[in-house]
């Protein structure tokens, strides 16, 4: 069996190709590797940013392998570390993760996309949530969704699992940008390797804020955050790179990043 899960690691970044036609649909096992790959990234203080993609031009991900359930792969299985796809339920994921989206993108391969932290698109993608016609819950986009566009647009996305193209997903602020299918993987590269020149350590607190935050009161999580009760602002403030960016202004030259 070839591996369903290509990497390619160039510098500090690591491009994960999800790779098992025709479809690039995900199993349990499938996903354990994934998760396994994504924890890797996580733990690797030489990387910084990655980028998830699908192999071939016509699919990104479709979600869960109804074929590979039919054979008895149990959809409460076991999905590995980060729960389906290696990264929704990854915890404490402080790196960039750049989803670029080269086909049909629905179920959980929607999911998945949105559980990374930027989203580009080819410009011929298509999504959808289709999971209502199967007599099953969009679980993770049910909570998300309704969090990253109009709410009443999230509920007709979910309630009727109708397709729509990048335009529309633009329109709501469902992905960041679509380029033309051949420049698509080049920008980002591009992109990645942008996000892969700044601060680590501000991309960890950033996120972590986020996270935190998400459900907090603003003095709330204000608070937090003086406090340094988070584990990415108190590493932060007590950083080099803290001190090396002050440096760089005042010496009017580009800062260099440890990550420490």
């Amino acid at each position: 069996m070839t591996n369903p899960v290509k990497t390619r690691r160039d510098g500090a970044i690591l491009e994960v190709t999800l790779d098992r036609p025709k479809a690039n649909a995900i199993d349990l096992t499938t996903s354990r590797i994934m998760g396994d790959i994504f924890a890797e990234f996580r733990d690797d203080p030489n990387l910084r940013v990655a980028i998830l993609t699908g192999a071939g031009e016509k699919f990104f991900c479709p979600g869960w392998d109804l074929k590979a359930a039919a054979d008895g792969d149990a959809v409460d299985g076991d999905y590995g570390v980060g729960g389906f796809g290696g990264l929704q339920e990854l915890r404490d994921m402080n790196k960039p993760v750049i989803a670029a989206v080269n086909g049909i993108c629905c179920g959980g391969g929607l999911e998945l996309a949105l559980s990374a932290d930027i989203i580009l698109a080819a410009d011929h993608a298509t999504f959808a949530l289709p999971e209502i016609r199967s007599g099953t819950v969009a679980d993770a986009a049910s909570v998300k969704l309704p969090k990253r566009i109009p709410y009443h647009i999230a509920m007709e996305l979910l309630l009727t699992g109708r397709w729509f193209d990048t335009n529309e997903a633009l329109n709501w602020g469902l992905i960041n940008h679509t380029y033309p299918a051949n420049d698509l993987m080049a920008q980002a590269w591009e992109m990645a390797r942008l996000l892969a020149s700044g601060p680590p350590l501000v991309y960890a607190a950033i996120k972590e804020v986020v996270r935190d935050a998400e459900d907090s009161k603003f003095q709330d999580a204000m608070n937090r955050i003086t406090k340094r009760q988070l584990a990415s602002i108190d590493s932060l403030y007590s950083s080099e790179d803290q001190l090396e960016g002050a440096k760089a202004f005042a010496e009017k030259r580009d800062p260099v990043w440890k990550g420490r």
